[in-house]
C-alpha cells in the first residue's frame, strides 16, 4: 500500500477534480503491475496495473489507494477489470465518497466473490485526498491562503510599496503553490496595483486559473492576466456590458454576481462546478480578509520576511471584520515554520478538510 501511495503522487498535472489513486498488482509476493491516475479520460490506476501485470493477475492481489469505481464515466468500471483479470484479493485504503461509488464497488467485488478489506494505512490516503474529500463532501474547493509579508504582518509600506517584501529564492518556493492548484484568485487591487502573472513561470507545469473579483469590472484589458488565456473575471451585475464584451472577445470568462460584492460561497461553488476544486488565494488584504472571515480557508502558507515596516498606515496583510474576541480568532493546528529564502513559510491547518499524515 506504501507503494501504490508513492504511485499515486507521480502524474505530472493535477488529476482533479478526479482524485489522486495508485495502485499495485502483487502476485506470488513480487509486484507484477504499477498504475496510477492521470486524470479524467485516463486509464484509472486499477486499469493501468492490470494492463502492466497481464496474466500474472490471475489469481493475483490488488492494493489501491481508494475504493475501485462500479460505474461508467469517462472510463468503465474498474470492478469490471479487476473481474475480467482473475484478481482474487482487493485491498483499499479508503472508502470512494462519490455517490455513484460509495461502498458499492466493494459489495459488487464481494458480490463475486473477491475478498475485499479496506482501512489499511486510511489516513495517509485521507491526506493524499483531503482536496477531492472536501470537494465530495461539501461540493466547494479547496482553499489555500498564500501570504508574504513582514514580521509585523504589513503587505506594503505606508506609502504602498510591495516589490519585494521577501527575496527571490522565497518567491520562488510561494510561485511552487500555484503548480498544486487549479485556480489562483486575487482582488482587483492586486491586479491594478502590481499587474501579476500569477503563473508558474515554468514548463514543468501548467499555469494556473486566474480569478480576479472586480465588483466594477476595473481590470485593464491589458493586464497580463487577461492576456494569460485563462482568466475568469468576477463582477457584478451592474459592470457595464461593453466592457464585457471587451473582455470576451480577448478569451476572458466574465461571471457576474447579485450585490455590492462578490459573494465567496457562490463563486467558489461555480468553480467547483467548473472542475476547479483546488484554489491558491494570494491577496490582497481586503480579500483575504474576507476569506478569512467566512472561515473558507482550508490552509495557510504565510511567507515571513525578516524586516520590520511598522506605521498604522502600512496595510496589513489580513483586512476584513477580524475577530472581537481571542476565542473567536483562526487557530491553525499541526503549524510547522520551514526556511524561505533568508526568512521563513508558516504552514498550518485552518480547517478540518485540511489533513496530515499525523492526524488521527
Amino acid at each position: 500500500m506504501h507503494e501504490a501511495l508513492r504511485l499515486a503522487l507521480l502524474p505530472k498535472v493535477l488529476p482533479y477534480p478526479n482524485p489522486w489513486v495508485g495502485c499495485v498488482v502483487v502476485s506470488n509476493g513480487h509486484i507484477v503491475g504499477r498504475g496510477y491516475h492521470r486524470g479524467p479520460g485516463t486509464d484509472h490506476a486499477e486499469v493501468m496495473a492490470l494492463k502492466k501485470a497481464g496474466a500474472k493477475a490471475q489469481g493475483a492481489a490488488l492494493y489501491v489507494t481508494l475504493e475501485p469505481c462500479c460505474h461508467y464515466g469517462h472510463t468503465p468500471p474498474c470492478t469490471d477489470a479487476i473481474l475480467r483479470a482473475g484478481i482474487k484479493e482487493v485491498h483499499y485504503a479508503l472508502g470512494d465518497p462519490n455517490p455513484l461509488v460509495r461502498g458499492r464497488g466493494a459489495r459488487m467485488l464481494r458480490a463475486h466473490g473477491v475478498a475485499v478489506d479496506s482501512g489499511l494505512s486510511k489516513q495517509r490516503a485521507r491526506a493524499l485526498n483531503e482536496v477531492y474529500l472536501k470537494y465530495r463532501a461539501t461540493g466547494l474547493p479547496f482553499v489555500t491562503a498564500k501570504i508574504a509579508a513582514s514580521l509585523d504582518g504589513k503587505i506594503a509600506t505606508r506609502t504602498g510599496q510591495s516589490k519585494w517584501i521577501t527575496d527571490a529564492r522565497a518567491r520562488a518556493q510561494a510561485r511552487l503553490l500555484r503548480a498544486q492548484h487549479q485556480a489562483v484568485l486575487v482582488g482587483i487591487n492586486t491586479v491594478l496595483a502590481d499587474d501579476p502573472h500569477l503563473g508558474c513561470r515554468g514548463a514543468r507545469f501548467p499555469d494556473p486559473w486566474r480569478v480576479i473579483l472586480d465588483s466594477r469590472l476595473r481590470i485593464p484589458l491589458a493586464s497580463r492576466v487577461v492576456k494569460s488565456g485563462k482568466c475568469i473575471v468576477a463582477c457584478n451585475t451592474h459592470a457595464d456590458m461593453t466592457k464585457i464584451r471587451q473582455l470576451e472577445q480577448r478569451g476572458v470568462k466574465v461571471w457576474t454576481f447579485s450585490g455590492r460584492r462578490i459573494p465567496l460561497r457562490p463563486l467558489l461553488k461555480r468553480l467547483a462546478g467548473e472542475g476547479m476544486i483546488s484554489v491558491l488565494v494570494e491577496g490582497g488584504s481586503t480579500v483575504m480578509g474576507s476569506f478569512f472571515d467566512g472561515h473558507a480557508v482550508d490552509r495557510v502558507y504565510w511567507f515571513l520576511a525578516p524586516i520590520i515596516l511598522g506605521s498604522a498606515k502600512s496595510l496589513s496583510a489580513v483586512g476584513g471584520r477580524g475577530a472581537a474576541r481571542l476565542r473567536s480568532s483562526i487557530r491553525l493546528r499541526h503549524v510547522q515554520l520551514l526556511p524561505a529564502g533568508r526568512g521563513w513559510v508558516l504552514r498550518g491547518n485552518a480547517s478540518r478538510w485540511a489533513l496530515d499524515d499525523r492526524e488521527h
